[in-house]
């Protein structure tokens, strides 16, 4: 089961010299890289299906959806 409305935050980070892909949802230490954009991307998508495939098999809640607001 994927679900694509995840928050997915990508920076770049001179100390690491790598791109950081943060799941905030899943916690403030769940974070992957990748040398590039699309492989921070491509490594966050693989690890936010993991995340949800181990929650539903451990039985536990999945975490709610963070929406993104704009103000008018």
């Amino acid at each position: 089961m994927k679900n694509p409305n995840y928050t997915v935050i990508i920076q770049w980070s001179d100390e690491d010299n790598c791109f950081i892909a943060s799941l905030p949802e899943w916690g403030e230490f769940c974070h992957t890289h990748g040398n590039t954009y699309a492989e921070a991307l491509k490594n966050a998508e693989e690890v936010l299906e993991l995340l949800i495939e181990s929650a539903i098999e451990e039985g536990e809640a999945l975490p709610e959806v963070r929406k993104f607001a704009v103000s008018s």
